[in-house]
């Protein structure tokens, strides 16, 4: 393969037929060199060969490398001489919020058994792929039209047999965002559906795309009768964006994106930010750390620094299974 083709993550958990978490534990212990761009990791075809090859001879990851025969990739935590083998294992957490990462460094101080790795996918993705063993702590933002009710239809139907806790991590307004001034007087879902209004959507699994359609069926409004409804991104920036350059006059999403790029923003609903934990025999130990960062006074206040967010209930265990 050519040295300038590269990989994400998932597209190596594919070519290698294996859990995404599996590829995060790869990188952690240097096997599989990787660097990061922007939000992704990747990995470069050269060494997801050299890699296979080391695998089919069964040589260590330090040995055969190319050109650093007498050393080991950069990428690898390279232990002293005589030191035990490192304890620490990865701890995968899903979700775009920024305080996710701020959570991901309060874990990293704690508790040094594990080290948290970000991955950046939609909630509905991020419990399927918590049903599959592929992540660790897994943050939703689920409507369900039915209830009424966040994220807790969902959890309880995707996760069943698992035992598992839902904790608060903040709440949020969600809503439309609109172009500045809000020409077409858009306040209400059903205004999507006005002629002449194009808007941006969320990738399917999001919490905002999820919301969005929760609206329209609840309505007896078809997703077809809007302009733009395929027209995805796949952050709460990225419809801002397109919004603020006049590309799409609506879309969904949360507040503060809506701020950062000048556009306006109808709050159309409160929206819960939860995180769910599995409670197997191994992740007793780190989940405890989780409750206790997030009860703590210092983690409320270092997110009372950032606006938008409710932290009412941060920390309330929500829901619990044995």
């Amino acid at each position: 393969m050519p040295d300038e083709i590269s990989y994400t993550t998932e597209e190596i958990a594919k070519l290698l037929r294996v859990s995404k978490l599996t590829v995060y534990d790869l990188i952690k212990k240097g096997d599989l060199p990787a660097y990061r761009v922007g939000k992704q990791m990747r990995v470069d075809a050269s060494d997801l060969d050299t890699y296979k090859s080391r695998a089919k001879t069964g040589l260590p990851s330090f040995m055969n490398y190319p050109g650093q025969p007498d050393a080991q990739p950069a990428q690898a935590y390279i232990p002293a001489a005589g030191a035990p083998a490192p304890t620490f294992r990865p701890l995968v957490i899903t979700g775009q919020d920024h305080i996710l990462d701020i959570l991901a460094q309060h874990i990293e101080k704690t508790n040094k058994n594990v080290r948290p790795l970000r991955s950046f996918v939609g909630s509905l993705d991020s419990l399927i792929s918590m049903y599959h063993g592929e992540s660790d702590i897994v943050s939703t933002h689920l409507f369900d039209g039915n209830t009424g009710e966040y994220n807790l239809p969902y959890i309880q139907k995707l996760l069943i047999g698992c035992p598992y806790v839902v904790v608060n991590l903040a709440s949020r307004w969600a809503g439309l965002y609109t172009a500045p001034g809000n020409p077409y007087g858009i306040t209400a879902w059903e205004h999507l559906a006005k002629p002449g209004i194009t808007i941006v959507n969320r990738e399917r699994g999001s919490g905002a795309r999820v919301l969005l359609e929760e609206q329209l069926r609840i309505r007896g409004i078809s997703p077809r009768s809007i302009q733009g409804y395929q027209l995805e991104e796949s952050n709460h920036l990225g419809v801002a964006g397109k919004i603020a350059r006049g590309e799409a006059d609506a879309g969904v999403g949360i507040e503060k994106a809506a701020a950062m790029v000048g556009i306006g923003f109808v709050p159309l609903i409160q929206e819960r930010y939860d995180l769910v934990m599995l409670k197997k025999p191994g992740n007793l130990e780190w989940i405890d750390t989780v409750k206790r960062i997030l009860q703590s006074e210092a983690f409320r206040k270092e997110l009372q620094s950032i606006s938008g967010y409710d932290l009412a209930q941060t920390g309330h265990i929500l829901w619990e299974t044995d």
